[in-house]
């Protein structure tokens, strides 16, 4: 079922807004390869960022996280093979740099993290061309799940046809709702998808699709559980729109 555009709560230019966004009770954050910013939520003006260097340990950021004072980021050397992954914690009080947590040679590229029911999800992305390993497509793509030492307890994959509207990319985004559904995001579409774990195997549940105005990239909850936000990488802006 394809459901008709959300109307926009909010639209905020930000530098930064080309991989992903995090959000908490008071501030956004927008996501780069190299760059983070802390933005007001309210006004939309930048409050303090974080820039990496080339050639740095850190390579490709993506979607982020907040628990708390802490912004999680799940980070890949992509496009460079074999695929290495890891999540990047910064002090979202000060945004220096405190945790980091090797996930080593999966096979996949980290691109989003979420915690829930006890767990955390982490989404790896597999491409068919730049970034991509020898024998494996998109649809090799997974969602796996971690216990909080980032021990990992098992994984499902996506249904086949959503990865074949991802001309070749992957999935860039997720959150978990408070129905138990997860909200998906492709890497440039202008769609998001509603999922649940299925009762058997290891492929997710599709429930439906929505259109919207954000094309791809990482999404985030509002504490408020019924705000979605989003990233417009062409114009470089965040923005914010309800759930259904």
């Amino acid at each position: 079922m394809i459901l008709a555009f959300f109307p926009l709560i909010a639209r905020f230019p930000a530098a930064e807004a080309i991989q992903g966004v995090a959000v908490d009770k008071s501030a956004f954050y927008a996501i780069n390869n190299l760059a983070i910013g802390k933005y007001d939520k309210r006004t939309g003006k930048k409050l303090i960022e974080w820039k990496g260097e080339r050639g740095g340990p850190v390579v490709h950021l993506d979607s982020g996280l907040v628990i708390g004072h802490k912004l999680y980021c799940a980070h890949s050397n992509f496009p460079a093979t074999p695929m290495q992954s890891s999540i990047e914690v910064w002090d979202t009080r000060t945004l220096s740099h405190v945790e980091s947590h090797p996930l080593g040679l999966e096979p996949g590229s980290a691109t989003w993290i979420d915690w829930h029911d006890g767990c955390w999800w982490i989404a790896f992305a597999n491409y068919n061309g730049e970034g991509g390993a020898p024998g494996r497509g998109n649809e090799s793509s997974y969602l796996a799940r971690y216990d909080r030492d980032f021990r990992k307890l098992g994984a499902y994959t996506y249904p086949k046809e959503w990865s074949a509207r991802w001309d070749g990319m992957s999935n860039s985004g997720g959150v978990w709702l408070r129905d138990r559904t997860l909200l998906l995001s492709p890497h440039h579409a202008p769609e998001l998808y509603v999922a649940r774990l299925p009762k058997f195997g290891t492929v997710l549940e599709p429930v439906r699709t929505a259109s919207v105005e954000t094309e791809g990239q990482g999404i985030a909850l509002d504490p408020d559980g019924r705000t979605v936000w989003a990233i417009q990488r062409r114009t470089r802006e965040v923005l914010a729109f309800p759930l259904p």
